[in-house]
């Protein structure tokens, strides 16, 4: 499968190296904009699976742009630039850019480099997956905890008995413990 490239590039005549070097390396360019303003709404259009940017230095504008896109269509990014600076490489990660190549772009670089903004946005979006999952147990099982304590402090029953109850419940509601267990939290409160 060709890897499709929305490029972002306010120099047309660079644009045209850079269209060539990304054809050269076996990349589709699926469109060329000059400006920010368009990027997520150009990444939905043309289905995108990468996007490469050259900018001389990234401005405040396209650090916002591709953390807006990133959290709403999150696509590997890679941002070629003339500028080393500490401060906006930080910006550039935090806003979800894959790789931050300073010196330029040039043609027998473009796979590694691409290649490694691949493999660095999974592992990130990999980590991004597992942290959510993480909170969402540590937060079902915070609720299942609560509604215990109230099982246990209604029906005067120990902790083993009332995580029972709470099991017993859900499955003849053919529920997820967790449902069960707001459901008891809610019905706790609404009682008073």
């Amino acid at each position: 499968m060709t890897l499709r490239v929305l490029l972002l590039d306010d120099d047309v005549s660079r644009a045209q190296l850079v269209i060539k070097s990304l054809r050269g390396a076996g990349y589709e360019v699926v469109a060329h904009i000059t400006g920010v303003e368009d990027l997520l709404s150009m990444v939905r259009k043309t289905g995108a699976d990468l996007i490469v940017i050259d900018r001389d230095s990234p401005d405040r504008d396209t650090i916002e742009h591709v953390c807006v896109m990133t959290r709403d269509d999150p696509k590997p990014v890679v941002l070629f630039t003339d500028d080393p600076d500490q401060g906006k490489i930080r910006e550039a990660v935090a806003a979800g850019v894959s790789a931050y190549v300073v010196g330029g772009l040039s043609p027998e670089r473009i796979r590694p480099i691409v290649d490694v903004a691949l493999a660095r946005f999974e592992e990130t979006r990999t980590l991004r997956q597992e942290l959510d999952q993480a909170r969402s147990n540590l937060s079902e099982r915070k609720l299942i905890e609560r509604a215990k304590g109230i099982v246990m402090k209604l029906r005067r029953v120990d902790e083993q008995e009332a995580y029972s109850m709470l099991r017993t419940m859900a499955m003849e509601r053919n529920q997820r413990l967790a449902v069960t267990a707001e459901n008891v939290i809610t019905m706790a409160k609404l009682l008073g």
